[in-house]
């Protein structure tokens, strides 16, 4: 297929750092990018691109463009969602969609107008540990599953000067790492009905300790499974990063990201041991005292772009239905409330 021909809004740790970095390893284009401070980062990695102040400039071509990636800062989505839209070019925007769930349904509103030519890149649905439980949930290794844990946990306490962490109306770990979290338990275990959230700024002006209880809506047999789902960035012992529990065994990832963590041991003398002709193992199969590696998974979050491609060029399906970020943040809403007034929010 042809090469996307791509227009980035922000040129910083995401649209530099990730979208960028996956662009040039599925051979797309960026073309052109929105920044202010950041023109000669621009021309060291793309240097046919053009450079232009905002959105309306980059905007002022849309022939030139076949896709729009906004990698703005969380409380600017909206306005550069909208435009993009407008414009007729399809977008795909970084996690969350928005701050609240009104204003996410708008833009789902809006893009469904304009031919639904609107994703989300939620790009942890292929991180190797998703992909991995994905398989093991299809295969019926853990039976039937009643509880989910992930956490996103770090030991930074020395206050972080990013603006996720400096503003509070950004929403902090809450609509940062909470909107993934979120995600990836929907994902896996369906709608959510009831949510309980601890939220806290402890090093920060903006949320950086997250708890959230979420039940999921029961299944056909009236089985309810329960998602406990952490982020924090004071946890001086971070737990396993997933572990999920079912009546035939559990799922358990020690680390994440290279992120240490007192569990860390078990994949080092794991990793100590395999052979070189072996598959990588992502987390482990326990059942008891018996433990077994299990093997990775394929994928990776390159693939993203590549079903945005599929999408765009050979009208394939929607990488990212944006109607789940609109529950996703129906869901963090509700955590905000639940948080606020001390109680549990049920979703109707």
């Amino acid at each position: 297929m042809e090469p996307l021909r791509v227009g980035l809004i922000g040129y910083g740790g995401a649209g530099r750092g990730i979208h960028a970095r996956l662009l040039r390893e599925t051979g797309d284009e960026v073309v052109a990018v929105v920044t202010r401070s950041r023109a000669d980062a621009v021309r060291e990695d793309w240097p046919a691109a053009r450079v232009v102040p905002d959105v309306d400039a980059l905007l002022a071509r849309p022939e030139d463009l076949d896709l729009v990636v906004v990698a703005s800062p969380t409380g600017d989505h909206v306005a550069h969602v909208r435009a993009t839209l407008e414009a007729g070019v399809p977008v795909l925007v970084d996690k969350p969609l928005a701050t609240t769930e009104r204003d996410a349904q708008a833009l789902v509103r809006l893009a469904q107008e304009r031919d639904g030519r609107l994703t989300v890149f939620q790009n942890r649905r292929w991180d190797p540990e998703q992909l991995t439980l994905r398989a093991l949930l299809d295969a019926g290794e853990l039976g039937r599953v009643h509880r989910f844990e992930r956490r996103w946990e770090r030991f930074r306490p020395e206050p972080q000067h990013r603006w996720k962490e400096q503003d509070p109306d950004a929403g902090g770990l809450l609509l940062d790492l909470g909107a993934h979290l979120v995600d990836s338990a929907v994902q896996l275990f369906g709608p959510v009905r009831r949510v309980h959230a601890e939220l806290r700024a402890l090093t920060t002006p903006a949320v950086d300790d997250v708890f959230l209880a979420l039940e999921h809506a029961p299944d056909a047999d009236g089985h309810v499974v329960l998602s406990h789902l952490q982020a924090g960035g004071l946890v001086g012992a971070p737990g396993p990063r997933t572990r999920v529990l079912g009546d035939r065994g559990a799922y358990l990832v020690t680390s994440f990201e290279g992120e240490p963590t007192p569990f860390a041991a078990l994949d080092d003398a794991q990793d100590h041991a395999r052979r070189t002709e072996e598959p990588e193992h992502e987390g482990w199969l326990v059942r008891g005292a018996e433990r077994t590696p299990v093997p990775r998974a394929p994928g990776g979050h390159a693939d993203v772009y590549r079903a945005v491609r599929r999408w765009l060029r050979e009208d394939g399906p929607v990488p990212v239905d944006p109607q789940d970020a609109v529950r996703t943040a129906r869901v963090l809403d509700a955590a905000r409330r639940a948080a606020d007034e001390g109680t549990t929010v049920v979703l109707a």
